[in-house]
């Protein structure tokens, strides 16, 4: 049987000062993450921080989101828009396979993105979009 990995949720200010005080004070980084309820990866994970900025850079998390999101670009959202004007029939999968075919079928979009275009555009069917099937509700009953 495998063994159980145990997870540490977010820590907070005050458990990142704690395990840093409780560690000044005894030099013992065991004992620090047994007072702070943290894991020893996590003392490690702040430690540069902490080094470099003290007590104020245990303050706020160190953001991993890109700073600016990758987006479509905007010839590719007008030309998914366009092929929804003219074709107002074709669905995500199609729209973003003819937008693949135009680029020698390297494909640009998702279909998941085709749809969040459409929707930001309001070109998307309203009862479709963030509707989901309960389940079963597709099936026919045999009875």
């Amino acid at each position: 049987m495998a063994t159980k990995r145990i997870h540490f949720p977010l820590t907070t200010a005050q458990q990142r000062q704690l395990l840093f005080e409780t560690w000044e004070e005894t030099g013992n980084v065991t004992t620090a993450c047994h007072t702070a309820h943290v894991g020893r990866r996590t003392f490690y994970y702040w430690k540069p921080r902490f080094d470099e900025y003290g007590y104020a850079g245990l303050a706020e998390f160190a953001s991993r989101a890109p700073k600016e999101p990758h987006r479509t670009s905007p010839e590719v959202v007008q030309q998914v828009i366009d092929l929804r004007r003219e074709h107002s029939g074709w669905g995500k999968r199609r729209i973003a396979d003819e937008v693949a075919k135009a680029n020698n079928w390297v494909p640009l979009v998702s279909p998941n993105t085709v749809r969040r275009i459409l929707i930001d555009a309001s070109l998307w069917p309203a009862a479709e979009a963030g509707v989901k099937k309960k389940e079963g509700q597709d099936r026919q009953s045999d009875g």
